[in-house]
């Protein structure tokens, strides 16, 4: 009885692991072809709050992130062309920025 449970045990670990590996080989494989799903296809290219990269602008930051808006949304931002790394900004990011 104890082999025949041994046997069980170790059949179900290895049914187990090769469903891990199938399906973690299958991700890698449409990730390597470009393909999207699911929640994919919602994801915003910039959070509600946003940090200043080096050579950023609130031009290419509102073309990034699809927000025209973000001066009236900062009122800390006195300057447009006073925007420096790591300044925090706060953003309402569009679905369809980008297009």
């Amino acid at each position: 009885m104890a082999s025949s449970s041994r046997a069980a045990s170790l059949f179900c670990t290895l049914v187990f692991a090769s469903l891990v590996l199938l399906s973690s080989s299958r991700k890698a494989e449409a990730l390597a072809n470009g393909a999207v799903k699911g929640a994919q296809i919602l994801e915003r290219p910039c959070d509600e709050i946003y940090v200043v990269g080096e050579g950023e602008t609130l031009h290419s930051i509102s073309a990034k992130c699809g927000d025209p808006f973000i001066i009236e949304r900062n009122p800390h931002v006195h300057d447009p062309d006073d925007v420096f790394p790591g300044l925090v900004l706060m953003i309402a990011p569009s679905l369809r920025s980008g297009n």
